[in-house]
Parts: structure tokens; sequence; C-alpha cells
């Protein structure tokens, strides 16, 4: 006979509460938090990297398609291993190749006639834009 004290949902209540810890979803949030800790802390390093790569890419890959006269998919075997995140653009009519890395760096190569490729300043690439 239930009396009017008794809860009927009493016992659904005193089953233990589930902890935070245990659930995937914080195992996931946590590792995803970690891992923005550790690119937040190395960004500095990563973008001088990024900074060095693509103007690495730009002027060997410049000098292979516009010294050399080789296409551009044939001078992006002549790229050191770790810089297959540089993506390269090829622009024939003015013979510039861009280098960059997504939401870190870029840059611009030039064949200027008998001084070969040549990496251009802020002040000239915002000349060209």
């Amino acid at each position: 006979m239930a009396t009017a004290t008794s809860d009927p949902l009493s016992s659904q209540s005193q089953q233990p509460a589930r902890k935070p810890w245990r659930s995937v979803r914080f195992w996931i949030l946590l590792f995803a938090a970690a891992i923005f800790a550790v690119f937040l802390w190395n960004y500095r390093a990563l973008k001088g990297q990024a900074e060095i790569g693509t103007a690495y890419a730009a002027h060997i890959a410049c000098s292979c398609r516009y010294i050399a006269g080789r296409d551009l998919e044939s001078c992006k075997g002549d790229l050191e291993t770790g810089t297959e995140i540089v993506s390269l653009v090829d622009d024939p009519a003015n013979k510039r190749i861009t280098a960059s890395v997504p939401l870190m760096s870029d840059a611009v190569a030039e064949r200027r006639g008998d001084y070969g490729c040549i990496i251009l300043n802020a002040q000239e690439r915002s000349a060209i834009d």
C-alpha cells in the first residue's frame, strides 16, 4: 500500500550518479583540449617552420619550373620530405610560384631575368595583390 510520504521515483534517485570522467565524450574533449594547448604552446615555432618551408618550396619550384623548364608536378618531387603540407600555385603569365601552408604562411618566388628566382618581400607582394 502506498502512503502519501512514499515517492515512487525514489528507487531511481538512489542510483549512484554517473561520474563525468567515465564518459567517452569527456575523454575526447580532454584529448582535443590537450592537442589545442600543445598547438598554442608551439605556435610561434610552427609558424617559423612554415615560413621557412614555404620560402624554400617557392624558390625550389620556381627554379625548377622557370629555369629548368620542367612542369610543376615534376618539380614537387624535388622538395625535401616534410614539405608535403606546402601547396604550390603556378602563375605562368608572371613567372611566379606561390607556396603556402594554410592559416600559417605563404611565400612568392618570381623569375627575374639573369637574377634567377627571388623571394618577394612584403612590399613587393603588396604591390602585386
